[in-house]
């Protein structure tokens, strides 16, 4: 669960190291209630760039899209299994959602699959 204000390290080669959650996109927190919108794995956010290599090729301040590649919070799957990772971690992508970077550090979740990014999971080195 990926919420406002959650660090993600950044697992591409853009340059980002890690970087702060601004807004889940497409979700929404009940109104009256003390709930927040949080993301899961597949989901986008917006971020601000906090670590970044001396070569990074992205403004660092500017806000950048990213789809959560893994997170702490266990994710349920159909057949009753649960999968968690030990970092929460965020992949750059660009308008079109092509991921920034041309290389994936560390396994992704196989639910990416499902949402359709397809390129993120082809460079990843492992699916879980």
């Amino acid at each position: 669960m990926i919420q406002q204000e959650t660090m993600v390290n950044i697992a591409d080669n853009s340059g980002a190291k890690v970087a702060q959650c601004i807004r889940v996109l497409g979700r929404s927190g009940a109104r009256g209630k003390f709930t927040r919108a949080t993301g899961s794995v597949g989901d986008i956010i917006c971020v601000a760039i906090k670590k970044w290599l001396p070569t990074c090729q992205l403004d660092n301040k500017k806000v950048h899209k990213c789809v959560i590649v893994r997170t702490k919070h266990p994710i349920r799957r159909p057949d009753g299994g649960y999968v968690r990772f030990d970092t929460n971690a965020a992949v750059m992508i660009d308008e079109e959602g092509n991921p920034i970077g041309t290389r994936i550090f560390g396994a992704v979740a196989r639910e990416l699959r499902e949402k359709n990014y397809m390129k993120i999971v082809s460079l990843a080195s492992e699916v879980v």
